[in-house]
């Protein structure tokens, strides 16, 4: 918290409501949602957090530098989650000024940036002017650390499994849900046993999600708090000033601390 106590200005105190705890047989991974940008997986993973349907659950297909599923409640428990599928919601659209972004080149022509510490790709800000909701779209992309959703080929069948980025997978951009952010416990993530074949399965002794919770449902004295440093700062205004100078995908550039104090 030294860092957080010398200039609390350059930090924002996570809400409770959007941070879900997940601890593993390999360690603790909080996670930040966004629900402004996935509004319906938001309140369906808070469910699922507060009802204790992923406890027990395992990581049964990960790939070494791609990603770690699990969340998959019908293997366990043969009924599923109880849930409805949800629709997709690969993008949403926004006006800038709603949610300003700190971008990686000109602001009116930037493709990509920061907003509350997630990355986040865009269209062209200057196309809002041309648009009859003046928004342009928006998405997460699937940058290691994001927080997304497995889904079938129907592009609306997701409903209780998420995966975690251990390593950036463009080509699920847009495809897929992603909902959130890993802002403890990266090297969790990168600790998941894998799978011995390229698809990532089959795994022996997988790794469990022995509980998830929302932190917002614990007693107040016992929640941690999680601080995440402000990217609307001169500080990260300038980092991604030099990523454009290097043509650096936000991707690359630094992940956003964050303090947890328990």
């Amino acid at each position: 918290m030294d860092d957080v106590e010398a200039a609390p200005d350059m930090w924002r105190k996570a809400e409770p409501e959007n941070l879900i705890v997940m601890d593993t047989s390999k360690g603790r991974i909080i996670i930040e949602m966004l629900p402004e940008v996935a509004p319906g997986h938001a309140e369906q993973f808070r469910t699922i957090a507060s009802e204790g349907k992923w406890d027990g659950t395992v990581f049964h297909r990960v790939i070494d530098d791609f990603m770690a599923q699990g969340g998959d409640i019908q293997a366990m428990n043969g009924e599923g989650s109880g849930l409805p599928d949800l629709e997709g919601e690969f993008t949403f659209r926004a006006k800038p000024g709603d949610m300003p972004m700190n971008v990686i080149g000109p602001m009116d022509s930037a493709t990509q940036g920061l907003y509350m510490g997630f990355p986040m790709g865009t269209q062209a800000q200057f196309l809002a002017e041309l648009t009859g909701d003046a928004s342009v779209e928006r998405w997460i992309p699937h940058c290691p650390g994001v927080v997304s959703t497995a889904r079938t080929n129907d592009p609306n069948s997701a409903n209780s499994q998420f995966f975690l980025m251990r390593h950036q997978a463009e080509h699920l951009d847009k495809q897929y849900t992603a909902w959130g952010r890993v802002v403890d416990g990266f090297d969790v993530v990168r600790a998941i046993k894998k799978g011995p074949e390229p698809n990532g399965t089959p795994i022996s002794n997988p790794d469990v999600l022995e509980h998830a919770y929302l932190v917002s449902n614990m007693p107040e004295d016992e929640r941690p708090e999680v601080w995440i440093q402000r990217t609307d700062t001169e500080e990260w205004t300038a980092r991604l000033a030099e990523a454009d100078q290097n043509e650096t995908d936000i991707c690359d550039v630094m992940r956003v601390p964050a303090v947890v104090s328990e």
